[in-house]
């Protein structure tokens, strides 16, 4: 009892059918092992902590911008007209009368589901001064949409341009070996899709910059760039990582080590064969004497 035989196998198989793994199990007297949700499952690999994952607290300050005035407004209805556009270019390239670009294809997917999370995020954005880190079961109560059709409508803003998102974990005390981090949830920023202008009305579209305001940036992309040029290895690889991650610690112990190394070149008493340093003191010119 409680066994599969060979001869009950050999049947099903003439038959067409084969046991499934919970038959076995229960055949077995085991308890059937249930697939866990894609949404809010642990992470496949067992880790406390998702890859590209920044420390809660040492970025925030330059990723979180306060909104100005009646931007949040202007952005969602931008989506809506994006998602108006989308189903637009949907129809028309089901009929076979136009080829989408990539961009075309992104749109099509933006959803009503999107836009009501995307207006979430802006009224948090609104109400915080920009300081956005929701995670996926508020966004999910807020907005009445399962914790699924939440995760793929972040994806989907995210990938057309609406926002951007950063992975975070924080730390947690504990006793004992064990990891002393732990997910916590994502820091989100709104932005405008700059190729969406072309399927907005004139009047929603952002207002050409004037020409002082074009001359100033790039006076001012040039200071940049002649500052960066005179940064050393160290400071450079501070200035590129922007947030005090793991990868920025890396790469300025690597700067700091190949500024060691020049200095060391530098100050190394041993002249080169072909420096000038190697001709004698004896076979410098005098100084000519004056003839009074």
């Amino acid at each position: 009892m409680g066994t599969y035989t060979l001869s009950e196998a050999l049947g099903g198989a003439l038959r067409g059918t084969l046991p499934s793994a919970r038959h076995m199990a229960q055949s077995a007297g085991q308890r059937p092992t249930r697939r866990k949700a894609r949404s809010g499952a642990p992470h496949r690999t067992g880790a406390r902590v998702l890859r590209d994952s920044v420390e809660a607290g040492t970025f925030e300050e330059v990723f979180f911008v306060a909104p100005a005035k009646g931007e949040t407004d202007r952005l969602l209805r931008a989506a809506r007209r994006g998602l108006d556009a989308g189903r637009q270019l949907a129809r028309e390239a089901r009929a076979g009368a136009r080829v989408l670009t990539p961009a075309e294809r992104l749109l099509t997917r933006l959803t009503a589901a999107g836009v009501r999370v995307l207006e979430e995020l802006l009224t948090l954005s609104r109400l915080n001064r920009g300081r956005v880190f929701p995670s996926y079961d508020h966004l999910a109560q807020a907005t009445g949409l399962g914790r699924a059709t939440v995760a793929r409508a972040l994806a989907v803003l995210e990938a057309i341009g609406f926002l951007v998102r950063q992975r975070r974990f924080k730390r947690i005390e504990g006793d004992g070996p064990g990891p002393r981090y732990e997910q916590t949830s994502n820091a989100y920023r709104t932005l405008l899709p700059g190729f969406l202008a072309a399927y907005l009305p004139r009047w929603m579209r952002p207002a050409p910059l004037p020409e002082d305001e074009m001359a100033r940036r790039d006076a001012q992309a040039e200071d940049v760039a002649a500052m960066r040029a005179q940064l050393s290895c160290k400071e450079w690889a501070v200035a590129v990582a922007v947030v005090d991650g793991p990868l920025g610690k890396v790469l300025a112990r690597l700067g700091a080590a190949l500024d060691r190394q020049e200095r060391e070149s530098q100050m190394d008493t041993q002249p080169l064969q072909d420096s000038p340093q190697t001709s004698s003191i004896s076979s410098w010119p005098s100084r000519p004497t004056l003839q009074v």
